[in-house]
């Protein structure tokens, strides 16, 4: 099959192709086409999403979802981040991202060939959309950026990582070392 890169894609257009295990996005109308990932990026999520769902059930603000899992933030603009949350509605998950409506976090792990996309189309795509926190993380720096809605840089973290979502009683604190180290199948200290 053959595609025309260089046009204005839609969400429609997106949904229609083929499933033949590349991840498609389209931001902005720009179609996004991304291999499987690596094991070690799938790790990266996973252990990521381990820890975030712990978190959430404990505090019920919200409902973490790893990709594939659309996000649609306008008729040109379809995403699936590696792994975000979206609030609760009326104390349970969400059944689809229309009902969801917004995330309060967008996570995605670089990767070779998404490193620019992460960090700069995907960054402000997530800015305009205020999501209020979006997290980078590089696992072969063992670091994660953090940016938010106005901010020009990110902060960058390698020891912890505190998020502390609208609505949560308790901040989540990430021991970033332990991560990474759980992710690349490191002994624990």
């Amino acid at each position: 099959m053959h595609m025309a890169i260089n046009r204005l894609w839609t969400v429609d257009d997106v949904r229609a192709l083929p499933d033949d295990g590349m991840r498609y996005e389209v931001v902005d109308g720009q179609l996004l086409v991304t291999p499987a990932p690596s094991w070690t990026h799938g790790e990266a999520v996973q252990e990521l999403q381990y820890r975030l769902h712990a978190w959430l059930r404990k505090v019920g603000i919200g409902h973490v979802k790893v990709a594939p899992a659309d996000v649609v933030l306008g008729p040109h603009t379809l995403v699936q981040p590696d792994l975000f949350v979206v609030p609760l509605v009326n104390g349970r998950r969400p059944d689809d991202w229309q009902e969801a409506g917004r995330m309060l976090l967008a996570v995605e792990v670089l990767s070779p060939g998404t490193a620019r996309r992460d960090r700069i189309l995907k960054r402000e795509l997530y800015q305009r959309a205020h999501v209020p926190e979006y997290w980078i993380v590089d696992v072969d720096t063992r670091a994660v950026e953090r940016w938010r809605p106005d901010e020009l840089r990110a902060e960058l973290l390698a020891e912890r990582i505190e998020w502390h979502p609208e609505g949560a009683e308790e901040s989540l604190v990430i021991d970033l070392v332990d991560y990474f180290a759980s992710v690349l199948g490191e002994e624990r200290r």
